[in-house]
């Protein structure tokens, strides 16, 4: 089995650092192929936590190659911060390799999202003002800065200057901003090159020799399916493709040489940012859920908004993924309920319907129609195999799995390295 891809298969914050990193000893490369850092991954180490943004979570593991690939958007400040700050705990980060046809967020880029989102007011789309949204629109208008480009400063100057010339028009005219200077844009990025120079490469190339060579790559994406800019919530979505197809675009890799889809799928459902979300709770539960299963974004710091487990969200993420199997994380939040309602299908306007909706309006009202499942209170963070879960534990997972429409591979009872259960290897 080579080539993995590992993504969420509900609005993100699934659990999939925990996910690539129990992986992570196993395989050769790591690979982000999408989003930037307004993706976040925290991951556990014995009684060490990091939190990571931008850079695979593969980096924790000695072995592993992390690589940041062309589909991402990287901005330089934060990458060197977050390597800097690894460096400090003693993480080696010397192996990361860094796509030279990625795309740079810019200062300029930032500035827009953030008086954007200002600007439309009520109708804002909840984005985490980092600019990756403008970058990747940039990036398909063909005006975008690659990271290539900061080690030509004649084609940086250009390029810069091309970009400047509209948006200083829209924030001067529309935003009332002050217009930004070229040589401000150039000047920081150029600063860069030299820290940034030793990491870059052709990703595509050094990843498809290696699964040519029988190497284990792990593509690991951000965000979660529901967050899709085709195949999600639109439009309010991410500016990428998280689902598994972004995966052979955001790295180089064709389809054919992808073995095996893994989906992660947290044990109730949690969104960041504005949205449909039919199973969000508003009383006690929806607040034990956050405080237990300690709901913030590792990237915005902002509380998440907590529903019970959608099923109709995880067949669609298997539909439309082609997932071969599930890692069900946070088992251990719901212990101590009596009763867990599962949502197994929607009521709009009178109708019961067991697929995602394509149409806005409907999803919009979609009512969930639940099924009770008889909770626990036995601890299971301890759990080490299936067998060790309580009955009615092993009943929600098992019923879960037949509702999602592909095998539960590994289940997580605790944030900790070692707190996974795991029943088929996604290696083997």
């Amino acid at each position: 089995m080579p080539a993995l891809v590992l993504l969420g298969a509900q609005w993100g914050d699934e659990g999939k650092g925990k996910a690539t990193d129990l992986l992570g000893g196993s395989v050769d490369y790591v690979v982000r192929y999408q989003g930037g850092n307004n993706a976040g991954h925290t991951v556990v180490v014995g009684d060490q936590k990091y939190a990571l943004h931008l850079l695979p979570s593969g980096i924790l593991s000695p072995g592993c190659t992390p690589v940041i690939g062309n589909g991402v958007v990287v901005d330089p400040a934060v990458l060197l911060s977050e390597l800097s700050g690894l460096n400090e705990r003693g993480v080696d980060t010397s192996k990361l390799l860094l796509s030279g046809n990625a795309h740079l967020i810019t200062p300029y880029h930032t500035t827009i999202d953030k008086v954007t989102e200002r600007f439309l007011g009520k109708r804002k789309i909840g984005t985490t003002g980092r600019g990756i949204g403008p970058t990747y629109a940039d990036k398909i208008n063909r005006v975008g800065i690659r990271v290539q480009d900061i080690f030509d400063e004649s084609i940086l100057q250009q390029k810069v200057e091309a970009a400047l010339d509209f948006k200083n028009q829209i924030l001067a005219k529309l935003y009332n901003r002050r217009a930004i200077t070229v040589e401000q844009v150039v000047e920081e990025l150029l600063a860069y090159s030299d820290q940034l120079r030793p990491f870059v490469t052709d990703t595509t190339l050094v990843l498809n020799n290696a699964i040519d060579e029988g190497k284990v790559v792990l593509f690991e994406g951000g965000q979660g399916t529901l967050l899709d800019v085709d195949h999600g919530t639109y439009p309010f979505v991410t500016s990428s493709n998280p689902t598994a197809g972004g995966a052979c675009t955001g790295a180089g890799v064709g389809p054919t040489k992808i073995s095996r889809v893994i989906g992660i799928l947290k044990a109730y459902t949690t969104r960041v940012g504005a949205g449909p979300f039919p199973t969000e709770l508003f009383d006690e539960d929806g607040e034990k859920l956050r405080t237990i299963g300690h709901e913030r974004g590792v990237t915005t710091g902002r509380d998440r908004r907590c529903g019970w487990f959608d099923a109709v969200i995880a067949r669609y993420a298997t539909r439309v993924n082609g997932l071969t199997d599930f890692f069900l994380t946070k088992l251990d939040v719901l212990t101590g309920w009596e009763q867990i309602p599962v949502c197994v299908a929607y009521e709009i306007d009178g109708r019961r319907v067991e697929e995602l909706p394509y149409s806005q309006t409907d999803f919009h009202h979609a009512k969930p129609i639940y099924e009770m499942l008889p909770g626990w209170s036995e601890d299971i963070s301890k759990a080490k195999s299936f067998s060790d879960l309580p009955k009615n534990a092993q009943a929600y997972v098992k019923a879960l799995e037949e509702m999602s429409g592909a095998p539960i591979s590994a289940i997580g009872v605790g944030p900790g390295r070692d707190e996974t259960i795991e029943i088929n290897s996604f290696l083997s």
